[in-house]
């Protein structure tokens, strides 16, 4: 094939090459813009999800509160009830109003006292929970509820109203009742607008049924519109409860969006991002990268042109270079060096002995042979390029190539060439560098290896001289810091920094030069989008020339603000959980406080009307109910109070060395006529030796008296309780208390440790509170031991304690 032809050829195939690699690009870039939108949106779905559901889970723990006064037979219009329903209001600004209405709809209460005594159309509310549950209803356009009577009803903006929270109840008096909640959605979609922060992006409520409860700016939906078209009903419920699609929404045009259903409400959030829109956005952002892919084509095709006009430029005076060449030869053969001489087509016509003793053939065998012939096959492409390039001016030009000898070897040459007058061929000779050519290769590679990484590198990094000018930057420091390449190679570094942030980075920089270590630290550097963010920015130096002092430094940047807001978030969600559970702690602790006085009264009088009933048995027998209830109550409060003073950290535990056995032998003695009045006989089977341990004597007592109480109370009549002691493989006291009572079902050994968890063997009524073995548990860890159940071989329960064996001075130990 003809020079010219193969270059066309090659170059045509480049271009096609270059232009599939150009389209693929651009179509994996627009998949991976619609990837990051999609996760985007499910990201904003979760969110908005978790926040609607804590905020009507919060609704739902007030109106419990004032549920719990009702049930206790406080009337609705009592002051406790109107204070317990205002402050809801306070603490939670999102809810519009809070009402206690009767089965007819009759508004009994209301924090807003201008709607006591309305009649409401419950039905508008959806379904009256029974008492006890708790029901979400559809979006009402009203603002409160005096607005649903015709007497007093006001005009309402267009998407203002509530979603009614209803809790039923039952009164001692068989009366049934409805606490309702007005939830403001408003309070709900600002949240959600603020956190999106885009006009192109928008998100909504929705009831499960297919109502709009809300939508934020942009979507043309009225609130109580039907939407069960929507592919969240279509497609995904009640199959999955959170999903992505790309289609239709709540806007005009194609969307990318999720939704995500509540885990305690029939509601789901919506979040939707216009395709349309970001996809503008993208080819914005892509269509610098298009347009210098399309001109590299393009000088593509030119070079390819040039060339093949070249080729055929150099085929006329092929034929006047050959006679010149036979005429140097005689000159020429004396030299060392390879010496020859080709025609304007690259064809050789003339070589030295030197160049027949490399190749191992005589110059009769190579005339007329292409020089490029005796070119290493790597090596051709670019000869090529130099002869078609001497072919256009008379010059000189030197290159490295390989020249192939006679057993296939390839030997590093240093060639010049030089132009003959009027394009009539070229002259050359060349050195063995075989050596000095390898060493350079090597350099060469290295230099290319690690401008490819810098390049191909996702984070933003630079090289900085001493000087404090900038030597190289990559494309992601480039699209981190806003400014082109062109303007910042040599530029000052800092120049967009405050005076303070550059003494910052420079004292950074000098303690780099001043150790030599690589520097790791933490600051916050403005973007190209106008934000400032947290990134971690690392520093090395680079090596100089001469070994010693370092000629620059490499700095690279990690962006990790959406790291640092994620932090904030779980702190503030952390800061929030526990501040919920302090407040349910002093609750749980003032509630307990207020009932034990009236319950040590109701004992004390009790006891008294015991001892003045003398042989009136009916009145004895009432006093010892009233006696029995009491005790009762008092030991749930007892519990509370434990529970109360365990979670608020409040209580202090006194460990002390002693012996187990003084505790174990006194909580046997004080329940020993509990078991004989059962029938029951106490087992003690304690060692002789003292079992010397550090630990608190009296919660020590509490523990094992709810162990025994609660083996007393579950064992047969006339049956036995073993209690026994010894040590265990590791040298720890173990205290054992059986019994064979009903046992414990094996997937519930550790259920029953938890507050308020019995076992479903003893829920007939024969069991307690449930907080019993929850505070033993942790009364036994804070003195560093532990306390689990099994089932005992025969039928019955076996309760291990096990405390550590100590020898250490008294200390406090908090719980």
């Amino acid at each position: 094939m003809a020079p010219h032809r193969l270059v066309a050829y090659v170059g045509a195939t480049a271009g096609m090459l270059l232009s599939v690699a150009l389209a693929a690009l651009t179509w994996v870039d627009h998949r991976a813009n619609d990837e990051r939108l999609r996760e985007h949106t499910v990201l904003m779905a979760r969110v908005f999800a978790d926040h609607a559901t804590r905020s009507i889970d919060s609704a739902a723990l007030a109106m419990s509160t004032v549920v719990d006064l009702l049930e206790r037979s406080v009337e609705p219009d009592s002051p406790e009830v109107i204070g317990a329903m205002s402050q809801t209001l306070v603490n939670l600004p999102f809810l519009r109003g809070m009402s206690v209405l009767d089965a007819q709809g009759l508004v009994l209460s209301s924090a807003d006292p201008t709607e006591r005594g309305l009649v409401v159309d419950l039905a508008r509310f959806g379904s009256r929970p029974p008492a006890g549950r708790a029901h979400l209803g559809d979006f009402i356009p009203a603002r409160r509820l005096a607005d649903l009577h015709p007497a007093h009803a006001t005009p309402v903006a267009r998407g203002v109203g509530f979603a009614p929270l209803m809790v039923g109840t039952r009164r001692a008096d068989g009366r049934e009742l409805v606490v309702v909640a007005l939830i403001n959605i408003d309070a709900m979609l600002n949240f959600q607008q603020v956190t999106m922060d885009d006009e192109r992006m928008a998100s909504a409520l929705l009831g499960l049924g297919g109502r709009l409860l809300g939508a934020t700016r942009g979507v043309e939906h009225n609130s109580g519109d039907d939407l069960k078209t929507l592919p969240p009903f279509v497609q995904f419920l009640p199959a999955r409860e959170h999903g992505s699609w790309t289609g239709s929404g709540l806007r005009r045009g194609l969307q990318l969006a999720s939704f995500r259903t509540s885990r305690n409400w029939p509601v789901l959030t919506l979040v939707e991002f216009d395709r349309t829109a970001a996809h503008a956005q993208w080819w914005r952002d892509s269509q610098g990268r298009v347009f210098v892919g399309l001109g590299v084509l393009a000088i593509t095709f030119l070079m390819t042109l040039l060339a093949v006009r070249s080729l055929r430029a150099r085929a006329a005076t092929q034929d006047r270079i050959a006679e010149r060449e036979r005429e140097m030869g005689a000159t020429l053969g004396g030299l060392q060096e390879v010496v020859f001489r080709c025609d304007a087509d690259g064809r050789l016509v003339f070589v030295n002995p030197a160049w027949e003793r490399l190749t191992g053939r005589d110059a009769a065998a190579w005339a007329g042979l292409p020089f490029v012939d005796a070119v290493a096959v790597s090596d051709r492409p670019a000869v090529q390029r130099v002869l078609a390039a001497m072919s256009t001016a008379e010059n000189a030009r030197t290159l490295a190539l390989s020249l192939l000898t006679s057993n296939g070897h390839a030997i590093a040459h240093e060639c010049k060439l030089t132009s003959l007058e009027r394009g009539a061929g070229f002259v050359g000779s060349a050195v063995d560098v075989t050596e000095r050519l390898e060493s350079r290769r090597r350099l060469q590679s290295q230099l290319a290896f690690t401008e490819m990484l810098l390049e191909s590198s996702p984070l933003p990094m630079s090289v900085v001289g001493r000087d404090r000018r900038y030597r190289i930057v990559n494309r992601a420091w480039e699209a981190f810091s806003g400014r082109p390449r062109k303007d910042a190679l040599g530029a000052p570094v800092g120049t967009h920094l405050s005076s303070a942030e550059r003494r910052e980075h420079e004292a950074r920089d000098a303690e780099v030069y001043r150790t030599g270590e690589p520097l790791r630290y933490e600051s916050r550097v403005p973007h190209a989008d106008g934000s400032v963010r947290d990134v971690v920015i690392e520093k090395r130096a680079l090596p100089g020339i001469d070994g010693q002092e370092p000629s620059g430094i490499l700095a690279v940047i990690i962006d990790v603000t959406e790291f640092r807001e994620a932090e904030r978030a779980t702190r503030d969600a952390r800061d929030a959980a526990e501040d919920a559970s302090r407040a349910k702690s002093e609750f749980i602790a003032n509630i307990s406080h207020e009932l034990r006085t009236p319950l040590q009264s109701i004992i004390g009088f009790s006891e008294l009307g015991l001892r003045r009933a003398g042989e009136q048995a009916r009145l004895a027998t009432m006093f010892e109910d009233i006696h029995a209830s009491g005790q009762r109550m008092l030991a749930l409060v007892n519990d509370l109070l434990d529970v109360s003073r365990i979670e608020s950290s409040a209580g202090t535990l006194h460990l002390e060395r002693g012996d187990i056995r003084v505790p174990v032998s006194e909580v046997l003695r004080e329940v020993q006529p509990l078991a004989s009045k059962r029938g029951l006989t106490l087992a003690e089977s304690l060692p002789e030796l003292p079992m010397s341990a550090k630990f608190d004597p009296l919660r020590l007592q509490q523990v094992v008296r709810n162990v025994v109480a609660n083996a007393i109370r579950f064992s047969p009549e006339g049956g036995r309780v073993d209690i026994e002691a010894d040590v265990t493989e590791s040298g720890e006291w173990r205290v054992c208390v059986a019994d064979r009572g009903p046992g414990i079902p094996e997937g519930e050994l550790e259920a029953i440790f938890d507050a308020f968890v019995q076992s479903s063997r003893t829920k007939d009524g024969s069991g307690g509170t449930g907080l019993g073995l929850a505070i033993s548990r942790t009364l036994i860890q804070a003195q560093g031991g532990r306390i689990m159940a099994r089932n005992r071989t025969g039928g019955g329960s076996v309760f291990e304690i096990v405390l550590p064996a100590r020898t250490d001075e008294t200390i406090p130990s908090p719980l």
